[in-house]
């Protein structure tokens, strides 16, 4: 039974891992293509004096035009630098000193704000009007603790103030005022860009997870995959939040009051696509203006780490969800086990790589107890087989008496037919949360151990994945042992490494490096079980 359990498993994450790291997405189209031949764009929910959608595709969907020579200020926080232009009062830079940019032609800083693209930019819909803001000058009033704009598009003036949040590390807040409304409410439409920069060594990961989440009574993705060169998708609100979102940055606008959301909706319009990966997608967010011209939102730009994001609330921490149908499971044991990483790596001062071995050489020990239980119950099993393979004979065409003899069989020997399953069964959600930990922690991001120069990549030489499926081998052999003579096992003792080793092949290097430490500390515990089974099976006088 284990031996089956654990090829089912195996077999499990396979087909589950694998397809999804070649899988695009499903289109949901809502939207129609931006030209004027092509159907109108899809209806977004509105908030009090937002636009439709058509109204707001009809507005953004024109290309805008290349900025002038600009003046700059800058929004300076406690672990981000942010740049705004004063042609539109936009964001064109952020850069984050703490974090390395890993682009092969790049060095630095990491800066996820594209060359030429901007954040921020607006345009005002009044009464099927459009005023754009985004290529107009804006004068620099204030630089002090933030940055304050102001700018006129004919009788219409916006002044933006952006300021840090304190304590809020990523987090800004913009307020602004509309002048010249008459007393009659608008819809503000606030660009999001087309994307972040790609800084990363690995692009096409990269380029695969830019997507938009949007949060309304629970968090909606949509992949820029799905979103054709040239169509516009529209996301129905009202939204508490909505987020453009790459594998380890995020931007995501947000509703002064969660309980209250204020963003009408979301318009993503398919750019080029350069390659097979690489996708672009100009993200547009609507939000109502009252008759008073004021509006105030709040911007967080920066990593999605967690514990950064999850002290926000608003679901923002799970802005990017994984674990497929097994999400309740793996994402808190995933962040679990960040916690323990990142605890162990400040506080005992080690290197991620030596905390991953230390966290695999724990997990072990403490399923020494229970792998014991399980060669307990695999040796009771084996001592009453003959027992049940004469209830077995004496009761095959009575599958009821059949089933209540087997039971009393199992009750009076003191068997349990699935004890010796647990420890199989625990280590895969850790297996599993591993893998999206290594895919979405940005704190593992470039980290470098012995001659891995990158634990969230995959091994440059292939070691870890060898020396991986070797242990893996000698693991399963050393477990046939004393055992009675098992074709099926002895098969599965040579397909299992290799297809896990294949598998495993451009994996993290940190989580081969885990399930390689995983089995070498399982060696010894091996032979200490074969001893004890050896032992204990002469107790209950079983022959092999």
């Amino acid at each position: 039974m284990e031996r089956r359990l654990l090829i089912a498993v195996t077999l499990m994450v396979a087909v589950l891992v694998v397809p999804s790291l070649f899988r695009k997405p499903a289109p949901r189209r809502v939207g129609a293509r931006a030209d004027s031949t092509a159907p109108r764009a899809g209806r977004a929910t509105q908030a009090p004096a937002a636009g439709t959608a058509d109204s707001v595709a009809a507005s953004v969907v024109s290309t805008q035009p290349v900025p002038a020579t600009a003046d700059t200020a800058s929004v300076v926080g406690s672990q981000a630098i942010y740049r705004l232009t004063s042609v539109g009062a936009a964001i064109d830079r952020a850069v984050f000193p703490h974090l390395r940019n890993f682009h092969p032609h790049d060095t630095g800083a990491a800066n996820i704000v594209r060359p030429g693209d901007r954040l921020l930019v607006t345009r005002l819909l009044v009464r099927g009007d459009t005023v754009r803001f985004d290529s107009v000058p804006f004068a620099i009033e204030e630089r002090r603790g933030g940055v304050r704009m102001r700018g006129q598009a004919g009788p219409v003036v916006q002044t933006v103030a952006v300021s840090p949040v304190a304590e809020r590390p990523f987090l800004l807040e913009v307020q602004g005022t509309i002048e010249g409304l008459e007393g009659r409410g608008a819809t503000l439409v606030v660009g999001l860009g087309t994307g972040f920069a790609n800084v990363e060594a690995d692009s096409n990961d990269n380029y695969r997870q830019y997507a938009v989440a949007a949060r309304r009574n629970g968090v909606e993705n949509t992949n820029f995959r799905s979103v054709d060169a040239g169509a516009v998708e529209a996301l129905e609100g009202p939204f508490d939040w909505v987020a453009v979102k790459s594998k380890y940055f995020m931007g995501a606008l947000l509703s002064t009051d969660s309980t209250q959301p204020q963003l009408g909706g979301a318009l993503l319009i398919g750019g080029p696509r350069p390659s097979r990966t690489a996708t672009h997608a100009a993200t547009w967010v609507t939000m109502p203006v009252g008759p008073d011209g004021r509006y105030r939102y709040r911007l967080y730009l920066g990593p999605k780490q967690h514990r950064v994001l999850h002290p926000m609330g608003r679901d923002l921490d799970v802005a990017s969800p994984y674990g497929w149908i097994f999400r309740p499971i793996v994402m808190p044991v995933a962040n679990w086990i960040t916690s323990f990483f990142m605890w162990t790596h400040e506080n005992l001062r080690l290197s991620y790589g030596m905390v991953l071995v230390v966290f695999g050489v724990l997990v072990r020990l403490l399923l020494w107890p229970l792998n014991q239980k399980a060669m307990k119950s695999q040796v009771a099993m084996m001592a009453v087989q003959p027992i049940l393979k004469d209830i077995q004979t004496r009761y095959k065409n009575d599958p009821q008496k059949l089933q209540s003899e087997t039971m009393r069989v199992y009750k009076e020997h003191s068997v349990n037919p699935l004890g010796g399953c647990l420890p199989l069964l625990l280590p895969m959600p850790i297996l599993l949360a591993l893998f999206f930990v290594f895919a979405n922690t940005i704190e593992l991001r470039g980290t470098p151990f012995l001659w891995l120069p990158d634990l969230s990549l995959r091994d440059p030489l292939f070691i870890t994945p060898l020396v991986m499926g070797l242990t893996m081998f000698g693991l399963s052999k050393l477990s046939q042992v004393g055992m009675p003579p098992n074709p099926q096992a002895k098969m599965m003792t040579v397909f299992m490494p290799i297809m896990m080793t294949v598998l495993f092949l451009n994996f993290a290097s940190g989580l081969n490096l885990y399930y390689a430490v995983s089995n070498l500390v399982s060696l010894p515990q091996q032979w200490l079980i074969n001893k004890s089974r050896a032992a204990e099976m002469s107790r209950r006088q079983v022959t092999s």
